[in-house]
């Protein structure tokens, strides 16, 4: 992708492939640059409407995805996405659920189940994942 999400801007992530992933809080403004072209929103209700291609993950504020078979549906072709395409996640504040989901795409990518909320941690937001069922889900949550 040429304009590597304006040069792997704020919040964006780098996963081992290299693909790039965007992820941010809902009620932050949109931030300047590109625009998506496929995002993933993780909330209890409806998302705002895009101008993008876009999925919605029912996924209630600090808890973990309502239906987890299509979460990891979602998730992987989001991953797939991203080899082409600017992909962003994001939930309301763009920590808990989202830094949840990106963990879960760096297992899909190769990180070890066991590592990958660390990774994110390190490389996206040293606040991601915010509760012990969130970890667990990521810990869990096999390629």
């Amino acid at each position: 992708m040429t304009d590597e999400w304006d040069q792997a801007g704020a919040g964006v992530l780098r996963l081992p492939s290299g693909r790039l992933v965007r992820g941010r809080g809902l009620r932050n403004p949109l931030p300047a640059g590109q625009l998506p072209t496929y995002g993933v929103y993780l909330l209890g209700e409806h998302p705002p409407q895009v101008e993008w291609d876009s999925r919605w993950i029912v996924w209630p504020d600090f808890r973990l995805p309502k239906d987890r078979a299509e979460a990891r549906s979602v998730l992987a072709e989001a991953l797939d996405r991203a080899g082409s395409e600017r992909v962003e996640f994001a939930c309301a504040g763009g920590r808990g659920r989202t830094g949840t989901a990106l963990a879960c795409l760096a297992v899909l990518d190769g990180v070890p189940a066991s590592e990958a909320v660390e990774f994110v941690r390190a490389n996206y937001d040293p606040k991601a994942v915010e509760t012990f069922w969130q970890k667990r889900f990521v810990r869990r949550f096999a390629g």
